[in-house]
């Protein structure tokens, strides 16, 4: 979707009301995008807790430790700086977390 200013409309009035749209545009994405990113770190934890075999284990440790880092990063993007309540609520492993650092 396209967003443009209203042709001809100089005033202050309607260039505020354009740049208001835009902001709610871009919160409304970023919003989406936080979602999006919090279903792949439960899709990829469920795997993970799902899975007994040992062979693929560190590919989904990775798999997981990707999709908890760019949850963060996106959370960082929305302004949500503290990782504390998420890493409890998702219930996200130490194996997982250790990995964050060494991708």
């Amino acid at each position: 979707m396209s967003l443009r200013p209203p042709s001809g409309s100089t005033s202050a009035a309607a260039d505020e009301a354009a740049f208001d749209a835009l902001g709610h545009e871009i919160l409304a994405e970023k919003a989406a995008a936080l979602g999006r990113a919090g279903q792949k770190v439960e899709e990829t934890l469920a795997r993970l807790r799902d899975n007994a075999d040992e062979q693929i284990r560190s590919m989904l440790l990775k798999d997981a430790a990707k999709a908890v880092h760019a949850y963060f990063i996106q959370r960082e993007l929305c302004g949500l700086r503290r990782h504390d309540a998420v890493i409890r609520e998702y219930n996200i492993p130490k194996a997982v977390l250790v990995r964050l650092g060494a991708m």
